[in-house]
């Protein structure tokens, strides 16, 4: 229902069928996931090539501590690709 295809924004060339009703972005069912809209490099500079656009479980995912919460599936991303969990002092506040 996200794609742009269904009504939605998200560019549906851009995911792959997951099953008869639902689709996902492409490279993420994969063995080692990689979103094909993730642009750069994990762990030096990466980004969402359509942030203004991405689905909702991405426009969801929140990093660890930048609302002031901790964020389990942030902590482990960071660890399968050998960077240490986020903690409070990773953001600070400005006034």
């Amino acid at each position: 229902m996200e794609t742009d295809l269904a009504g939605g924004i998200v560019p549906s060339a851009l995911t792959e069928h997951l099953d008869p009703h639902r689709v996902n972005m492409h490279g993420t069912n994969a063995y080692q996931p990689r979103c094909k809209s993730l642009v750069g490099e994990v762990g030096v500079a990466a980004h969402c090539g359509i942030y203004e656009v991405r689905p909702s479980p991405c426009h969801d995912l929140q990093p660890a501590w930048e609302n002031g919460e901790p964020s389990p599936q942030c902590d482990k991303a960071r660890v399968k690709h050998g960077m240490p969990p986020l903690t409070p002092a990773d953001f600070t506040l400005s006034s």
